[in-house]
C-alpha cells in the first residue's frame, strides 16, 4: 500500500465560518476523517506546517513546502498538499521549479467549499488527489481539481466560485479522474533520467506590470531601484506603446543597463505572445535583450523568474534557463 504524506496548509478546504467570514480552522487529521475510503488504497500521514488563507501565501511558504517534501522524500511514495485556491496556481508553478526531475507525485488540491459542508467539492478533490498520488504512473507537480490533473506550470484559476475553477492553459490536461479511474493523456515518466533535485531560493524582487491604455514609462523608472526583474503584461501578441514624453523604450534601456531582467508577456490567456508580428513588439525585441514568455502562464512566468534569480542566474544563463522546458511550462520558444 502506498505511503502518502498529506501536507495541510489551510485554504477554503479547511475553513470554518466565523463572524468575519471564512477562515482556516480545520486541522490536517480532521481533513482525513472526511475521506475514510482512502484507507482502501493508501496509508496517509498528515502534517500541518501552517494554516493560511492562500491570499497570505508567498515565497517563504513555497520554500517551506518544498523543504517538507525534500525532508520526507525517501519515506513516502507521494505527497498531497491541501491549499487555498486563490494562489494555488502560483504555488504549483513555484514547486515545479523548486522540485525538479521528480519521479514521485506532488499533488496540490483544495476546494471552493469547506470540507465540513454537506454539499462541497472538497471531499471529492481530496479523495481524487490521494488516489492520483497513489498511482504508479503519477509523478511531478500537478494540481488535481474538479476531476482534472493539470501540470503545475499550466494551471490557472478561471472561475471564482464554480467547482470547475481551474483550467490547463495552452497545454492538455495530464489526466482525468472518473469513477475512481485515472485516465492518462500524457505519461512521460520515461523522460526523467536525472535524480530529483531540490532548490532553496526564490527572489521576491519581481514585479508584474499590467499595461493599460495611456500608461507610459514613468512607472518602470520608479521601480528600477526596488526590483530585480519586471514582467510586462502587454497587449495582444506583445508590444509597447511609444506615446508620451516618458517612453517605455527609454525606461527599458535603463533597466537593461543596470543588468536587470525585463520579461515580456501578454494579457491574453490563451495562445501566448509573438513579438515578431507587429512593429511595436519587434522593435523592442531587436533593440533590447528582453525575454519573451511565449505560451507560458503568468503564474509560471513570475515564479520561474523568481526561481532563476534566486538560483543566481544572470545574463545569458538566465535566458537559457528561462527557455528550458520544465514540467511542460513552455513550448513555443525557439
Amino acid at each position: 500500500m502506498k505511503q502518502i504524506l498529506l501536507i495541510a496548509a489551510g485554504g477554503t478546504i479547511a475553513s470554518k465560518y466565523t463572524k468575519d467570514g471564512l477562515e482556516p480552522g480545520i486541522m490536517a487529521a480532521e481533513l482525513l476523517a472526511y475521506v475514510p475510503e482512502a484507507k482502501e488504497f493508501c496509508h496517509v500521514t498528515a502534517v500541518q506546517p501552517f494554516s493560511l488563507d492562500s491570499t497570505n501565501v508567498c515565497q517563504e511558504h513555497w520554500l517551506i513546502l518544498a523543504a517538507l517534501v525534500e525532508q520526507n522524500y525517501d519515506e513516502y511514495d507521494g505527497f498531497v498538499i491541501c491549499h487555498g485556491t486563490d494562489t494555488m496556481a502560483y504555488t504549483a508553478a513555484a514547486l515545479s521549479y523548486l522540485i525538479q526531475n521528480n519521479l514521485k507525485p506532488v499533488v496540490i488540491t483544495g476546494s471552493q467549499k469547506p470540507i465540513d459542508l454537506e454539499i462541497t467539492d472538497a471531499r471529492l478533490n481530496l479523495r481524487d488527489s490521494l488516489r492520483y498520488a497513489s498511482d504508479e504512473r503519477a509523478h511531478g507537480v500537478n494540481i488535481v481539481f474538479g476531476g482534472k490533473v493539470i501540470a503545475g506550470t499550466r494551471a490557472k484559476k478561471e472561475r471564482s466560485k464554480s467547482y470547475n475553477a481551474f483550467s490547463s492553459i495552452n497545454y492538455p490536461d495530464i489526466a482525468v479522474i472518473q469513477d475512481q479511474r485515472i485516465i492518462f493523456y500524457i505519461d512521460d515518466r520515461s523522460r526523467i533520467r536525472e535524480r530529483v533535485r531540490f532548490y532553496h531560493g526564490m527572489d521576491s524582487r519581481v514585479f508584474l506590470l499590467k499595461l493599460i491604455p495611456g500608461m507610459d514609462g514613468r512607472m518602470l523608472n520608479r521601480m528600477a531601484e526596488d526590483y530585480d526583474a519586471v514582467i510586462i503584461e502587454s497587449f495582444g501578441v506583445g508590444g509597447l506603446p511609444s506615446y508620451g514624453e516618458q517612453s517605455f523604450q527609454d525606461a527599458i534601456d535603463v533597466w537593461c543597463r543596470k543588468g536587470k531582467k525585463v520579461i515580456m508577456a501578454t494579457q491574453v490567456t490563451h495562445e501566448g505572445s509573438d513579438m515578431e508580428v507587429y512593429q511595436v513588439g519587434k522593435s523592442i525585441k531587436e533593440r533590447f535583450p528582453v525575454v519573451e514568455a511565449f505560451d507560458m502562464t503568468l503564474e509560471a512566468t513570475v515564479t520561474k523568474t523568481m526561481w532563476l534569480l534566486g538560483s543566481g542566474a544572470k545574463g545569458e544563463a538566465f535566458e537559457a534557463g528561462f527557455y528550458r522546458t520544465i514540467n511542460h511550462d513552455i513550448l513555443l520558444a525557439e
